[in-house]
């Protein structure tokens, strides 16, 4: 037995556990929850990350551009956007790094579990801050008189569509974030960085897993050639969709190779 893979596998085990406990996400119904000053930006608690989802095996991978790098994803996406073909288009925008906010946040009822990162889409985003920015509200996350928000999870059941949905409202009261001087403080000063969190993938990494995706396996061609687009409302033959790929590598060579 090599013990020292069976302790590197042990490592990366608890390394991941670690990481799953520095996040929150809310379960269906109605909680409670408080953002809180962020230690690594005072100025702003949000911080906007970029990522690929679904990008080859069903992978998500961390988004240079969130850091203002270049991302051979979000090019080879450009590039198909300019090329006048309306599914060449469709293609380059499903590409396209998608945003996610996350927020440093204590949950109600659970203060002394510490500061937990929660993620959320654009209409979450816009609501916090269409809040913060109206006058009678301000800083929400201010330690001693801000504010907290309940959040309200349905299921997709619920919801009546594909994804479920997720409502906030920014309480009216004005409360500190807890009365325990000690809890406090471990809020202000126990953060993670949020972006220690993530690997980020190097250009090269990203550029082979692009290629890869644009060039599967054969078993993973014949379900990929066969899925029909969401905006087509006919299945292309096979010469159509053979056209397709091969203008769409020919815009990876160009782009990468040339």
């Amino acid at each position: 037995m090599d013990i020292n893979a069976i302790k590197s596998k042990l490592s990366q085990l608890q390394s991941t556990t670690s990481t799953k406990e520095n996040f929150w996400k809310p379960e269906p119904g109605k909680q409670v929850v408080r953002v809180v000053p962020y230690k690594h930006n005072k100025d702003n608690p949000f911080i906007e990350l970029y990522f690929h989802y679904n990008l080859g095996n069903n992978k998500t991978y961390l988004s240079p551009v969130s850091f203002g790098k270049p991302d051979p994803v979000s090019e080879f996406a450009d590039k198909l956007k300019s090329t006048g073909n309306k599914d060449e288009w469709i293609q380059g925008k499903r590409l396209e790094p998608k945003m996610r906010t996350f927020a440093p946040v204590v949950v109600r009822g659970k203060e002394s579990e510490g500061v937990k990162f929660w993620g959320f889409g654009k209409t979450v985003y816009q609501e916090l801050l269409s809040v913060i920015a109206d006058p009678d509200y301000g800083d929400i996350t201010e330690a001693m008189a801000g504010r907290d928000i309940q959040i309200e999870r349905q299921t997709p059941a619920e919801a009546g569509n594909q994804y479920g949905k997720t409502t906030v409202r920014v309480k009216p009261n004005q409360t500190p974030i807890t009365e325990d001087k000690e809890v406090l403080e471990s809020v202000l000063t126990n953060q993670a960085d949020l972006t220690e969190l993530y690997t980020e993938p190097s250009y090269d990494e990203l550029k082979e897993v692009l290629a890869n995706y644009l060039n599967p396996s054969d078993e993973s061609e014949t379900t990929t050639t066969t899925a029909t687009p969401a905006a087509t409302t006919q299945t292309p033959s096979p010469a159509q969709t053979e056209k397709k790929t091969e203008n769409v590598e020919d815009a990876f060579d160009q782009l990468f190779n040339s």
